[in-house]
């Protein structure tokens, strides 16, 4: 069970303290056992910081504060504060990446039967969208419906998704793609092909939560090649 614990304290001091945080990442290399640190100010009180460390588990937590240069660290950072820092510690019970969901949304939608679904609830009216295959990118909503209208209008398709990675306003998600040709594509005639390809997208979010920018690098070659366009390289 993942594990945070967070620190709160009072100093007008942070400059030195986030100095003295580096140091310990510094000094801490290949030993640590935090996956994750952030620091929050308070926005109605600039001398109230919160810091938020997260481990895998509680025990991993203990390692880590019973590594010397961590107590070292402590008793310095405590010189620092205004007054004794304190501690919560707490097993996480729930943890959403909602990026993440939206962007799992996202590839549902695509592929839904029948009409495409309304898009406005997960990207933005002025989304810009870069794909390597096509020649300009695609920019706004109505021109990524008819985008999307192309691939549903050639494929009845789906998208398994496999790893994701959220980091800030950034969701990466590994995906395969599974079709059948049902009509034409790119001038390909409908084939009744069953075909896949796999690729990856990156999404970057806005303030709204909504999808803003996409980011796509897919097998568009071997698909080519398994609806036999390229010559010797039909699967």
């Amino acid at each position: 069970m993942t594990f945070v614990q967070l620190i709160d304290c009072r100093t007008s001091r942070f400059d030195d303290i986030n100095r003295l945080m580096d140091a310990w990442v510094e000094q801490t290399r290949g030993k640590r056992t935090a996956t994750h640190a952030m620091v929050g100010k308070d926005h109605s009180d600039a001398s109230h910081f919160i810091e938020i460390v997260e481990f895998p588990s509680y025990e991993e937590a203990m390692r880590n504060s019973n590594l010397p240069e961590t107590d070292k660290i402590f008793r310095e950072m405590v010189a620092l504060c205004d007054e004794m820092p304190t501690f919560t510690d707490l097993d996480v019970v729930r943890d959403e990446q909602l990026y993440a969901a939206t962007a799992r949304r996202f590839f549902e939608l695509l592929a839904a039967k029948g009409e495409l679904p309304p898009l406005d609830d997960v990207i933005a009216e002025n989304y810009h969208d870069h794909d390597p295959a096509n020649e300009q990118d695609t920019i706004g909503m109505d021109a990524m419906r008819r985008e999307v209208g192309m691939w549903r209008s050639g494929f009845d398709f789906t998208f398994e998704i496999g790893d994701q990675l959220a980091e800030g306003d950034r969701v990466c998600t590994r995906w395969t793609w599974k079709g059948t040709q049902k009509g034409e594509f790119m001038g390909i005639p409908a084939s009744g092909k069953a075909v896949s390809m796999t690729g990856c997208t990156i999404q970057r979010f806005g303030e709204h939560g909504k999808i803003v920018e996409g980011w796509w690098q897919y097998d568009r070659l071997g698909l080519m090649a398994q609806l036999g366009v390229l010559e010797g390289l039909e699967q």
